[in-house]
């Protein structure tokens, strides 16, 4: 029997009275990936991690952690580390105490504490209470509770908020490393350049519903429909272009924009005998295929 996947949903609803904050929801994530979760506000975007959190109950469908309910989990610590935007800490506690009660309530040993403090780079200010941290070092202490033991799933929502440059720096690296040693990441973000250079593929939502679910370049590359193209005969390519109602501009070098896709242009060429020195699908920017997608709401 196939080994259940990391995350999914099926069929995932959540009704408010009259409001609809999540409809029929569908998606399953792959072990060893970083998947970026992109809506616009008030698309239902933490409303599904509380769902796959088990904080919220679902209206209808499911969310699953490896093929079962959060709540039903046997030891849910050791499998999903989990991220809200909105964090508590005591804050007369240090950030090791913090650790260390979260650890003791999980029956995680002590020793963990450090190592989780040394793998976010808090070990320095352990010592200090939580009330003098900044956002950016909360933002950390909470990812050092996430990985107190030691899960092979993360569910991050906006982790990188506070953070300096530095500190995202960190946070890509560290994903990057996890998801590069068999990990998965389930990462919700308004930072679009941050996730178009972290993320395997991406989950779009927009008014409750999936509008998309597939590898980044693939997506980028769909929403384009253009092509780039370069030809030492670049003016005899375009006019072939043309007399096949096909529009063509002009760049440096002999580089034609295509309205139209790779295979088009190909054929396009081959059958004047036109050489090509590149040919490849246009790609957009993540922000415009996800203003695409969402009808320019962000």
């Amino acid at each position: 029997m196939p080994e259940a996947p990391p995350l999914e949903v099926r069929g995932l609803t959540k009704r408010f009275g009259s409001t609809t904050a999540v409809d029929e929801l569908s998606f399953a994530i792959e072990p060893g990936r970083i998947t970026g979760f992109l809506g616009p506000n008030g698309a239902g975007k933490t409303t599904t991690l509380r769902m796959l959190l088990g904080l919220v109950h679902p209206s209808a469908g499911q969310a699953l952690v490896r093929g079962v309910p959060y709540r039903k989990l046997d030891d849910p610590v050791r499998t999903v580390g989990a991220v809200l935007e909105a964090s508590s800490f005591h804050p007369a506690r240090s950030g090791r105490n913090h650790l260390r009660v979260v650890a003791t309530a999980a029956g995680i040993p002590r020793e963990r504490v450090d190592a989780t403090l040394e793998l976010v780079e808090l070990s320095d200010t352990a010592r200090r209470r939580v009330r003098t941290y900044s956002l950016g070092m909360r933002q950390r202490l909470s990812v050092a509770a996430a990985l107190l033991g030691d899960p092979q799933l993360l569910v991050l929502d906006e982790p990188a908020n506070g953070l300096d440059p530095e500190g995202i720096r960190w946070l890509r690296n560290f994903l990057r490393s996890f998801a590069g040693g068999g990990g998965t990441v389930f990462i919700s973000s308004h930072v679009l350049g941050e996730i178009a250079q972290l993320a395997d593929e991406v989950v779009i939502i927009h008014k409750a519903r999936l509008v998309a679910h597939e590898p980044l370049a693939a997506l980028t590359a769909r929403t384009a429909g253009g092509t780039i193209v370069r030809s030492p005969d670049a003016n005899r390519l375009r006019e072939q272009l043309a007399a096949g109602g096909i529009e063509a501009t002009s760049g440096e070098d002999g580089e034609l924009r295509v309205a139209a896709p790779p295979e088009r242009v190909g054929e396009a060429a081959a059958a004047a005998g036109i050489v090509l020195h590149e040919l490849r699908a246009e790609s957009a920017s993540l922000e415009e295929a996800f203003l695409e997608l969402t009808g320019g709401d962000e």
